[in-house]
């Protein structure tokens, strides 16, 4: 293999040549107590560190990146640390999906703008995860991602307790006088044990085995618990790797493949993963230049079991899979499914890396023949209530529900929503379609996780625990429920949503893969007349550029003009 030599680094730029500008990179270096020695002629290690003391998911990355520096500097390295913006799930409002291309543009231009000759990516929490890698993709520098790990398994009188899936769980059997305020406070102050992301196999973990299998992690990472004391081994490991990765000049570009994505598709399908991958894979294809649609997930999905067990379409949690042989015991049970071929970021093929994986609990992870849904864990819907598409959880939904029609009770936002969603007089039957708008990309704004409608109290305490419920939001892929999400177009644009009145049939047909509005053309067609373009959101800042630039979710939501490989400049150093 071809080695780089050390004046053709990326770094040399800035400290390797003979002029006035690397005298003043070299005398500022010696300001922060670094000599000559410390960089001259070794790869610079950007380690992109999204900790905050406001994100639980990163608490831990303090000591992860100095795990990491000591792998740089072990293999012959110079680490710099450098912050980036921290989306944290919980606290970020309105949502972290309205920051995801804020972090990635950040990513791309911080490894364009400094010395930067390979970079480590710490991430986990939900929207963190795909915007670092669509920043590292689009500026295609070698490239190893830090999965944050899942924090440990809550625990709640002895009973475990999983992230988010609890958390709706139990707050319907509170509004439904079913558990008392003394239980619900044990149940907050027992679901969060630890540093790391969501224990279940939500948005968190879903996207981290993603990054995982299209190669941008060492095998197994994905799978490592936040407070195992395998993850800062993992973390040293990847620091050594990166530098190797620097001298060989193994880029994102040269494992990103259809392939690769076709397999990061089969996986989010075969863990029952999050609806919320399908929006950032194909923002993530997007920058690698692989064309991927909404048709391609549903296809892969209807050829992929579903084989792990895992909450919220399972029983068991993250902590529970990494015992039971992790993502690579999975990736190994799914075969020729998979396009083992594809290179990894160890410079190896994902089939070497699976290769001597093995299953130790059969019931965690399953195998094609014991899967618990012949189908992957999501489906794609079309019809004249989503021309464009929306997706559904199946595997986390009532069976009785997949094919459903019934009666629309629109809410125009959320807080319309949750003023009227518990009033005793709510015109609702078990049968009714909840029909939530002005909740997606531009409506939301940021497409918030809202489309986890809560059922309306009054038939919560009739026994109803699932039903039908539309709408243009995400939701968290801790949730479950008869959820349609991702309505496209969305309401705000004039999509078919804003035109449903509360009384409309709905008819739902997971089998056969439509959503459909029953009214008729010509009154379909003088609602649109009447219909108005709800005014702009911002008027100033950051939500300005999102409003003029973001995509509609069945193309990913990404900003316009950051898709796509088209080239930009190294900058010039004067």
């Amino acid at each position: 293999m071809t080695r780089k030599k050390p004046e053709e680094l990326r770094s040399h730029r800035w400290f390797g040549v003979d002029d006035l500008r690397s005298f003043g990179h070299r005398s500022r270096a010696a300001q922060m107590g670094f000599g000559r020695e410390d960089y001259r002629g070794k790869p610079v290690i950007a380690i992109i560190n999204t900790w905050s003391e406001i994100n639980p998911c990163h608490f831990h990355f303090r000591e992860r990146a100095e795990a990491v520096k000591r792998g740089v500097l072990q293999a012959g390295g110079f680490p710099v640390e450098m912050p980036a913006i921290s989306l944290s799930e919980p606290f970020q409002k309105p949502t972290t999906m309205m920051y995801r291309n804020l972090l990635a543009m950040e990513t791309e231009e911080l490894l364009r703008s400094y010395p930067c000759d390979g970079a480590v990516l710490l991430g986990g929490c939900d929207k963190t995860t795909p915007a670092l890698l669509m920043g590292a993709t689009s500026m295609n520098i070698p490239t190893v991602f830090v999965p944050a790990g899942p924090m440990l398994k809550g625990n709640w009188r002895n009973t475990p307790l999983g992230s988010g899936s609890d958390t709706w769980k139990y707050w319907a059997e509170l509004r439904a006088g079913r558990i008392d305020e003394k239980a619900w406070q044990e149940i907050e102050e027992g679901i969060a044990r630890s540093p790391g992301h969501c224990m279940t196999m939500g948005t968190a973990s879903t996207l981290t085995s993603v990054a995982e299998v299209l190669g941008f992690t060492l095998p197994g990472a994905a799978s490592i618990p936040a407070t195992d004391s395998m993850h800062p081994r993992m973390a040293a490991e990847s620091g050594r790797r990166i530098v190797e990765m620097v001298w060989e000049d193994l880029k994102p570009s040269d494992f990103l493949t259809a392939g690769s994505f076709d397999n990061a598709v089969t996986t989010a399908m075969a863990v029952g993963g999050s609806t919320n991958v399908i929006i950032h894979v194909i923002a993530m294809a997007g920058r690698a230049g692989v064309p991927l649609d909404l048709a391609r997930f549903d296809a892969i999905s209807r050829t992929t079991p579903m084989i792990a067990n895992l909450r919220p379409s399972g029983a068991y949690l993250m902590e529970d899979f990494y015992l039971a042989g992790g993502l690579r015991a999975l990736l190994k049970q799914l075969g020729d499914r998979l396009d083992l071929g594809c290179r990894t970021i160890n410079g190896r093929t994902l089939g070497e890396n699976i290769a001597d994986a093995e299953i130790f609990d059969a019931d965690v992870i399953r195998t094609p023949e014991t899967a618990l849904s012949r189908e992957g864990g999501l489906a794609v819907l079309s019809g004249t209530l989503a021309p464009d598409g929306a997706v559904i959880k199946p595997t986390a939904a009532d069976p009785k529900l997949m094919m459903h029609r019934g009666p629309a009770m629109v809410f125009d936002d959320y807080n319309d929503m949750a003023a009227r969603i518990d009033d005793p007089d709510l015109p609702v039957t078990a049968d009714s379609v909840l029909v939530l708008r002005n909740s997606g990309p531009l409506g939301g704004p940021g497409m918030p996780e809202w489309g986890m409608l809560p059922i309306p109290r009054k038939l919560l305490q009739q026994g109803v625990r699932d039903m039908v419920r539309i709408s243009d939001a995400r939701m968290s892929g801790t949730s479950y429920g008869t959820c349609i999400l991702h309505v496209a177009p969305e309401s705000f644009v004039g999509g078919p949503l804003a035109l449903v009145r509360t009384g409309d049939m709905i008819a739902l047909d997971v089998p056969n893969r439509r959503i459909d509005l029953e009214v008729d053309a010509e009154e379909l067609e003088r609602r649109r007349a009447e219909w108005k373009q709800p005014p702009q959101k911002f008027g100033r800042g950051y939500g300005v550029l999102l409003s003029r630039h973001i995509t509609q979710a069945d193309k990913g939501c990404d900003f316009d003009f950051l898709a796509g490989t088209a080239p930009t400049p190294e900058p010039e150093i004067h």
